[in-house]
């Protein structure tokens, strides 16, 4: 017989061969395990983030519950959970959507405001007082109107007749009392008076000039707070926080701010000012020249009646009480004015100067004396014009509305039983 010899390295050959083939094929079996693993994950958060979506539908179609978490009934597995949660973020309604599948979790955040139709849109809403509008001047109103049963007229201020072509341009209807905002508006602006006390000393913020402070709204809330006066210059705040001062808010040119609501009885902002952000102040907001205040901003006054009891100076409070918009100012959101009724008052308690501009719109229980310009909406109580010395009611003079400027995917104030929309997605 004759015997086969083979070299030693042809076993090491084959026994190395045998390896590799192991690894490849173990190599292959995790591929396959792990590309099996992504396509589940992938579905997974393809199906959770439509369920997010899906959550926040739900809380613009349906009234529920605010300050609390609403459990959405799904008709799926028991892992899946999908949870909403109204709140107010100043004058704007917030909502945040929790999808949850296993161990896997998705949210989305938004602020809320409401929508007009395209056929409703409102250029101007001046409430029945038994009083014609009068306009004078270059004034110029586009859009739908709703007037007083006395209707509305031409006028003369100073050697000035109106003279537009036409009256109104777009079509009228009758108007009566002013349409109400929504009531969880009132009480949100209520509530952020009292924030401070219902937080722990571990969420206040000491700012300092120079820095930047910055704080998700997924995460809780942060609070600068002052009993005096608070001046932000050359600071930069973002997102989920509140700086709150119990005398007066100054800010400067040099601060940015973005998202944030500022508290005060006072608010100031000084000229050339660019921001987006809330100012809801008790006795007055000032907005100097060339200031630009972006979407969706809002510069809201709610009269505080315990405030003024308490205060020897009721009378001068009742005249300084006021938003003044300077000349060139640009706000692009929301002026809004809430307070009683006054009888026989003949201040102005919103004030736009020539050239200044709101872009969105103008909601006042009382007074507007409209100089400058409004693309979007005017809600009104009356209107007040100051000229030569005297005080005409209900006139316009040189002012101009036009809610053909606003575009149609606007989403701003909450009305009562308005269709709500989400006005930004938040972070």
């Amino acid at each position: 017989m004759f015997g086969l010899k083979l070299k030693a390295g042809a076993l090491q050959l084959t026994t190395f061969i045998i390896v590799v083939i192991a690894l490849l094929l173990t190599a292959f079996i995790l591929l396959v395990h792990v590309h099996k693993q992504f396509q589940v994950q992938s579905g997974f958060i393809i199906e959770i983030t439509k369920q997010s979506n899906d959550g926040m539908s739900y809380a613009l179609q349906n009234s529920i519950p605010l300050n609390d978490t609403t459990s959405i009934r799904l008709n799926s597995e028991d892992y899946k959970a999908l949870k909403v949660y109204r709140d107010f973020w100043g004058v704007f309604e917030k909502v945040l959507s929790t999808a949850t599948i296993k161990n896997n979790r998705f949210q989305k955040i938004a602020l809320i405001g409401s929508k007009q139709s395209e056929s409703n849109r409102c250029a101007l809403y001046i409430q029945d007082n038994n009083k014609p509008l009068v306009l004078v001047g270059n004034t110029k109103i586009e859009g739908l109107a709703y007037l007083p049963k006395q209707g509305v007229k031409p006028g003369y201020i100073s050697g000035q007749s109106y003279y537009g072509s036409r009256l109104i341009y777009g079509p009228t209807r009758i108007a009566s009392k002013l349409p109400k905002l929504s009531s969880d508006i009132t009480n949100s602006i209520s509530q952020l008076e009292s924030t401070s006390a219902t937080l722990h000393q571990d969420r206040f913020l000491n700012i300092q000039e120079g820095n930047i402070y910055s704080n998700s709204f997924l995460e809780p809330l942060q609070i600068v707070y002052s009993n005096t006066e608070i001046d932000l210059e050359h600071v930069e705040l973002t997102g989920h926080i509140v700086v709150q001062s119990k005398s007066k808010i100054t800010v400067h040119s040099s601060t940015k701010l973005k998202d944030v609501i500022l508290v005060a009885p006072e608010i100031d902002i000084q000229p050339n000012t660019v921001g987006s952000f809330q100012s809801i102040a008790s006795n007055e907001i000032m907005v100097g020249k060339y200031v630009s205040l972006n979407y969706p901003s809002a510069l809201v006054l709610k009269k505080n009646p315990k405030n003024e009891q308490n205060d020897n100076a009721i009378n001068t409070i009742k005249q300084t009480s006021r938003i003044y918009i300077d000349e060139n100012a640009k706000v692009k959101g929301l002026v809004v004015y809430l307070d009683e009724e006054e009888p026989n008052n003949y201040k102005p308690r919103v004030l736009l100067k020539e050239n200044a501009l709101v872009h969105g719109e103008l909601y006042n229980t009382q007074n507007t004396e409209l100089l400058g310009l409004v693309y979007g909406s005017v809600f009104t109580n009356n209107f007040i014009a100051n000229q030569s010395g005297s005080v005409y009611q209900n006139h316009i003079y040189n002012g101009k509305i036009t809610v053909n400027k606003l575009p149609q995917e606007y989403i701003g104030l909450l009305f009562k039983d308005s269709n709500k929309d989400v006005m930004k997605w938040l972070y």
